[in-house]
């Protein structure tokens, strides 16, 4: 990730909210509470308020939210305590977004797959459960939407904060910002298809441009490495998207020959640094597939082709030195990395420096 983006807190996280309750205080009580009813809710009235409109109102959406939080209630009811514990332990985990990036071991993280291994009936509650809880036919209801508002306006909200107009996940997609009446979809950084528990937590939903988000990384799992016949998958360290400690990448790029013209992605190296976030750099690589797609890029006629035509050009008709332009170039890149995608033009036109393709 080229740069982490700022949190912006929003009343949508209520539904978060909503949902820890629903956990920890109906579901994770079910052994003592008795029987199923709206009384479960009374220490949430905004809640409360929710779970009676739909129970009332029949709508589809509000029926099956109502029918399914009942079920897991029914389900969680037949848990020992220890049992109940350890889902404690899964939730949280799966929550703390920001340690699960940094791969800390101290964390309980947990796929549909992992607590399908002694609870099947429960993941798969789970699961349609907490896929459901995404869908614009549930979070349009009215009764919801008083009380969370719409994706829509947190979008809104967002872009207005982080304005750098650039995916972070790749820095060459343009994202939809505030003049732009459309946005571009959440990405679930933890795939939704693969991971309960945080399928509405705002610290796992990400804007991302559509091929970084639909494209590279569809419902790759960050937090683990691929499946690979030949080592064990394990954990991993990945960026996480609201780091307040901003890094930066850095990139260095070899040409194996100075014919650009014929310049192809088997003819380039990149090297990325620092050294101290490697592994966070290795999952981002393989993650959005960022070799393949910057390579593409520098060799594309309208892109790292043309930036050294530019340069040619620009010395040819101002009657500058090459050297004055690179300088102006660096400039640029140093007070604006991703306008023009400088991040990558400079190393390029460095590397053709270089390679003696610029005198």
């Amino acid at each position: 990730m080229l740069f982490p983006y700022t949190y912006v807190p929003h009343q949508m996280e209520r539904m978060q909210r909503f949902v820890n309750f629903i956990f920890y205080q109906v579901w994770c009580r079910a052994r003592k509470a008795g029987p199923y009813g709206l009384n479960l809710f009374d220490a949430n009235p905004p809640l409360k308020d929710v779970m009676t409109s739909f129970a009332y109102d029949h709508t589809d959406a509000g029926d099956r939210f109502s029918s399914q939080v009942q079920a897991i209630y029914l389900s969680f009811s037949q848990l020992e305590r220890r049992e109940i514990a350890q889902f404690k332990r899964w939730y949280q985990g799966n929550n703390d977004l920001e340690k699960v990036c940094a791969n800390d071991p101290t964390v309980h993280l947990a796929r549909y797959s992992d607590i399908a291994v002694n609870y099947k009936n429960i993941a798969d509650q789970l699961s349609t459960f907490f896929k459901g809880l995404y869908s614009q036919s549930l979070l349009d209801l009215a009764a919801l939407r008083a009380k969370i508002g719409h994706i829509d306006h947190h979008y809104q909200t967002f872009v207005l904060t982080n304005k750098a107009g650039k995916c972070p996940f790749c820095g060459i997609s343009d994202l939809l910002g505030e003049y732009n009446s459309k946005r571009e979809a959440y990405d679930h950084y933890l795939p939704k298809a693969l991971y309960p528990f945080n399928s509405i937590n705002f610290r796992n939903l990400v804007p991302a441009c559509h091929h970084c988000n639909s494209s590279y990384k569809t419902s790759k799992d960050p937090a683990y490495t691929p499946k690979d016949p030949a080592r064990a998958v394990h954990r991993r360290a990945v960026f996480y998207p609201y780091k307040t400690a901003v890094h930066s990448i850095e990139l260095q790029i070899n040409l194996q020959h100075s014919d650009i013209s014929k310049l192809t992605p088997a003819d380039i190296t990149l090297q990325f640094g620092p050294a101290a976030i490697t592994q966070e750099i290795e999952t981002w690589k393989d993650v959005y597939g960022i070799e393949e797609r910057y390579k593409a890029k520098l060799c594309g006629e309208n892109d790292g082709k043309y930036w050294l035509t530019q340069v040619l050009e620009e010395c040819q008709a101002y009657g500058k030195q090459p050297a004055d332009i690179l300088a102006m170039r660096a400039q640029q890149t140093q007070s604006r990395p991703y306008a023009d995608c400088n991040f990558l033009r400079k190393p390029f036109l460095d590397a053709c420096k270089a390679n003696g393709v610029i005198p």
